[in-house]
């Protein structure tokens, strides 16, 4: 009988109808009860009912939970032992599972003080879930395994959980720290999209995208603040995670925005920037986004005399050189990479030069000049209107002096050669203790050869970056290094446009706050940042990562940004990571880098970053000085054309 009762409520429930075996026991056990009595005991339960209506009527009505809030979600559930500080578990209807998307916003209220609530009120963010777990039992529960494999499925009532956390308590409008956590049963609402975006300071012209979690949330970063783009960003991410997307948006957007922006563009991606997309699949996103392919105005390109640009037909392009003077000779010895000998005589020969262009009057020649030598730094340039063929000459001289090679010296220097006789006499002069084994000078001059067949240096029949021009309002400077094929020159190009850029910008900072003029802003994209600034280069460039370092420092206040953008972020020192303030992370699958991006941005939490290895592609994890929190973003195609699009 037991077995055959078990059967019976496992197969068809609790029916209105008994089933026949129970009839039969009830008849077995009270002969006055069967089928005969079944009209009377309808009869007595109908007059039981009525009568319980009638009374209920008199009582005033059906009793009403006020607990139950109109328009709420869900409610908060009690602590446990795996309860963590500052978040709580929230358990939703089965209907209201799907309200709750991953990311979302919510306010938790708080039940009335009379019902045992303490009139607080929160908002907090859906950090996991919405979960569906079934009423009173385990979800891996044997009767949901057993009926599951055997190709039905035990379906019993359910619920939603989700973990959130708590952001702040609101106190008259405001969200400040909160002291309490919500108590148990406390009812949750949802925030409306504008709460939402307001609660997380969503508002700024430079659109990246769409919040992901939300129908129509647009992620904007504001360009007025000080503390947001010239506090630096890093645009991190594996090969075809969307990085170039990304900036070439970023730099429309910007330049829309009378931002300034030069892009050190080491593969020539970024060259046809000023024609709308082409490209089948963006032009589909961009439908979907109901966005238009269009071109970025006012674009220049600038690239290396002798070198070529990946885009040869624009005609708002223009060669350029580098003067070697305003190479700091620090740097210009780390980016040689002469040993520590090498250096020595690096710098005696750079002494020796000074000297004679000081004897000779090349320079300074007048007060002026002179009062401008008393305040040279040489860590951040070199002696001024020393070209890489003056210090050639006296290195090569040297050498042959150490050499005691005989025979008249042959300058190639215009300088030196109309006063080769006085020239000479003050080497003599100069050269009587230069150090020894001719080897370490035959490098240095091997080296510097090296750049004078470049003839990137004091190229008289081109003009050196007009930095004035390139820090204009909304204007895009493509710096074209595609063509280089040597990291060298690279770091060369790189290092000096930058104290360049930084220079015209104080000046541009002055003129803003003597004269009134607006101030200018200008942001600096550096593409393949590891290439630049690796650790191994830092350690032995000091002096080239001081010159980034400064330009971090006093760019913050001048509106000067700095932009790092890499595929390898584990090669960025963590003296690099400490210049960012602001981060737009790519697919980054490599769990040693996530580790290291952990202890650098201590606002993204666990469950960003677990996600971070399989973000899709357009997916970003953005982390801002603007936004209350970081936020998973869906990437806006780029309107723009790419030449090598993710």
């Amino acid at each position: 009988m037991d077995s055959e009762l078990t059967n019976t409520f496992s197969q068809d429930g609790f029916e209105p109808d008994l089933h026949p075996a129970i009839a039969d026991l009830v008849e077995q056990l009270d002969p006055a009860v069967g089928p005969e009595a079944d009209a009377a005991f309808s009869g007595e339960m109908a007059d039981i009912s009525t009568r319980i209506t009638r009374e209920v009527a008199e009582a005033g009505g059906e009793l009403k939970d006020e607990d139950v809030y109109p328009g709420s979600l869900g409610r908060t559930m009690f602590d446990t032992a795996s309860s963590q500080d500052n978040t709580v578990t929230i358990l939703l209807p089965p209907d209201n599972i799907q309200g709750v998307p991953a990311r979302s916003l919510l306010r938790i209220g708080s039940r009335k003080p009379e019902r045992g609530g303490d009139g607080h009120q929160y908002l907090a963010m859906v950090l996991e879930g919405p979960f569906a777990e079934p009423d009173g039992l385990r979800a891996d529960a044997p009767i949901v395994v057993t009926t599951t494999v055997r190709g039905t499925m035990f379906m019993p009532r359910y619920h939603g959980r989700i973990q959130a956390e708590i952001l702040g308590e609101e106190v008259n409008g405001a969200l400040v720290p909160p002291r309490f956590r919500p108590l148990p049963n406390s009812p949750i609402y949802p925030l409306t999209q504008e709460e939402t975006a307001a609660t997380l300071k969503l508002e700024g012209p430079v659109k990246l995208g769409l919040a992901v979690g939300y129908a129509d949330l647009e992620v904007g970063l504001p360009v007025d603040r000080k503390d947001v783009f010239p506090r630096h960003f890093g645009i991190l991410g594996t090969t075809g995670g969307g990085k170039s997307t990304t900036v070439s948006g970023l730099v429309g957007k910007l330049a829309r925005n009378d931002v300034a922006v030069i892009i050190f563009d080491t593969e020539g991606e970024y060259t046809e920037i000023m024609y709308p997309t082409d490209d089948p699949n963006m032009l589909i996103a961009l439908q979907r986004r109901s966005l238009a392919p269009e071109g970025v105005d006012k674009v220049g390109i600038y690239h290396l005399v002798g070198r070529e640009t990946t885009n040869p037909d624009y005609r708002q392009r223009a060669q350029f050189c580098l003067e070697f003077s305003q190479l700091s000779p620090y740097a210009v010895m780390e980016i040689l990479e002469l040993n520590d000998a090498q250096q020595e005589r690096y710098l005696k020969a750079y002494d020796i030069t000074k000297q004679i262009m000081m004897r000779q009057k090349i320079y300074p020649q007048n007060e002026a000049e002179k009062a401008e030598l008393f305040e040279l730094d040489e860590m951040e340039r070199g002696f001024p209107r020393m070209t890489l063929q003056h210090i050639y000459d006296i290195t090569r001289l040297c050498a042959d002096n150490v050499a005691k090679e005989e025979g008249a010296p042959v300058f190639q220097s215009p300088d030196f050669q109309r006063q080769a006789e006085e020239v000479k006499k003050e080497f003599d002069t100069l050269a009587s203790k230069l150090p020894g084994n001719v080897w370490s000078w035959r490098k240095v001059q091997g080296s510097l050869s090296r750049l004078l067949r470049l003839k990137i240096f004091d190229n008289k029949s081109v003009k050196v970056p007009n930095y004035e021009f390139m820090t204009r309002s909304g204007r895009v400077t493509i710096v074209d290094l595609s063509d280089t094929d040597s990291p060298q020159i690279n770091n060369l190009v790189i290092s000096e446009i930058l104290r360049g850029l930084r220079l015209q910008q104080e000046e541009n900072y002055r003129a803003s706050e003597e004269e009134g003029k607006p101030l200018r802003k200008v942001m600096i994209v550096i593409e393949e940042a590891h290439e630049f600034l690796s650790s191994e280069r830092v350690r032995q460039m000091p002096v080239l990562f001081q010159q980034v370092a400064r330009i971090a420092r006093r760019g913050r206040k001048r509106w000067l940004g700095l932009t790092f953008v890499t595929q390898l972020p584990q090669h960025l020192p963590d003296e690099v990571l400490g210049l960012i303030n602001n981060y737009i992370l790519h697919k980054i699958a490599d769990a040693n880098v996530i580790n290291r991006l952990k202890r650098s941005i201590g606002s993204v939490d666990d469950g960003l970053w677990n996600r971070l290895p399989n973000l899709a592609a357009g997916q970003a994890i953005v982390s801002t000085t603007s936004l209350a929190r970081p936020l998973l973003v869906a990437i806006d195609p780029t309107p723009h054309r790419l030449r090598m699009t993710e």
